[in-house]
């Protein structure tokens, strides 16, 4: 990382961090060209780490392998199981033995993270959330997510498994590159259900210029994550922030990160 950046975080997670830094563990943090998959900058980037809700871009990629096989439709209605209702917030709030379409299941996991859904999806997919648990870490596999183990379909405690910055930019390159219809999905900033709206949890989305997604994750254990992706001028650069200390500190490190990854090399200490 160039020093400048280096110092620049140090500082704004002193000042934004709920907790003494000295307790706090480092923060991971990577940034790659989305095109070439090379790595711009990174800092602990290969530590190990709870990836919370950053677990759902592959809940998703699965979801997005079946539309392509054709075993599922975005109107598939997707019933809510008994595993999926006992899920803790975030929740749609669908009740156990009523039903949600694909297409809407598939927003209220990339926009609100819906922890119920997401379970729901992964019953229907593979009959259980430990048969589909398997399809997830296959699948990992299979795209070179090397130091991953996925233990559940939401990424949540205390089975959520373990994954790294670079691995789940690795997930997001693949989210981006393999589905550029669906991607679009991750820049919807809201949706309505029962009546009432319901924001996105990536406030960046509409503040950074650029960006489109990906994913928010947050538990005490992990911390907060974000794995975020912007377009400019046709080119895409992926950052990954894992571990920081509050969501103010998380969103300006990947803010600033973004910024950086679309500079001058010279200014960024290209990694070759």
């Amino acid at each position: 990382m160039s020093h400048l950046l280096r110092v620049a975080s140090a500082l704004l997670l002193l000042i934004l961090a709920p907790v003494p830094a000295a307790r706090a563990a480092p923060v991971s943090q990577i940034v790659m060209d989305a095109a070439t998959g090379q790595v711009l900058e990174a800092e602990n980037a290969d530590r190990v780490r709870p990836p919370a809700s950053l677990a759902k871009m592959m809940t998703l990629l699965l979801v997005f392998d079946a539309l392509d096989a054709g075993t599922l439709k975005p109107g598939t209605p997707i019933r809510m199981t008994a595993a999926g209702e006992r899920q803790q917030p975030s929740r749609l709030g669908l009740r156990r033995g009523r039903t949600i379409r694909l297409d809407a299941a598939m927003r209220a996991i990339a926009v609100i993270s819906a922890n119920d859904i997401a379970v729901a999806v992964g019953d229907r997919l593979a009959g259980d959330e430990r048969a589909f648990v398997r399809l997830m870490n296959k699948r990992a596999k299979a795209i070179g997510m090397t130091a991953t183990t996925f233990g559940n379909a939401t990424g949540l405690a205390p089975a959520g498994g373990r994954s790294t910055a670079r691995d789940m930019a690795i997930l997001a390159r693949h989210l981006i590159r393999a589905n550029p219809g669906r991607y679009r999905l991750f820049a919807t900033r809201s949706i309505r259900w029962e009546g009432r709206s319901r924001p996105s949890h990536n406030k960046l989305l509409g503040k950074v210029a650029g960006l489109d997604g990906l994913k928010t994750g947050y538990t005490v254990e992990a911390g907060f994550n974000l794995a975020a992706s912007a377009r400019r001028a046709g080119r895409r650069v992926i950052v990954v922030v894992m571990g920081a200390p509050s969501a103010g500190a998380r969103d300006l490190l990947v803010s600033n990160l973004i910024e950086l990854g679309f500079s001058e090399p010279r200014r960024r200490g290209i990694r070759r």
